[in-house]
């Protein structure tokens, strides 16, 4: 089995079509590498908004939790819990 190319230099030069090879080379990585980028960046946009979401259902489920427990309370009926002062 015979290598392909003699040297590095022919390696690089792809037998007169570097330019062609190299730049089809660079605009797949760069490609991918945005594509990686864009996967984390929506990854961690999805994750954060999903965050606010519990949240927000965590603030609403307490605060119905202290309107129920306010209801069963009802203002009208005078507080006896306090010590009269007179």
């Amino acid at each position: 089995m015979s290598p392909a190319f003699s040297s590095w230099h022919d390696f690089f030069a792809m037998g007169g079509y570097a330019f062609y090879v190299w730049l089809s080379v660079a605009a797949t990585l760069i490609s991918l590498i945005a594509l990686v980028a864009h996967t984390f960046i929506q990854r961690r946009q999805i994750l954060d908004e999903v965050r606010r979401r519990q949240a927000r259902e965590k603030r609403i489920s307490q605060s119905q939790s202290k309107k129920q427990q306010g209801a069963q309370t009802s203002p009208l009926e005078p507080d006896t819990s306090r010590e009269k002062l007179l």
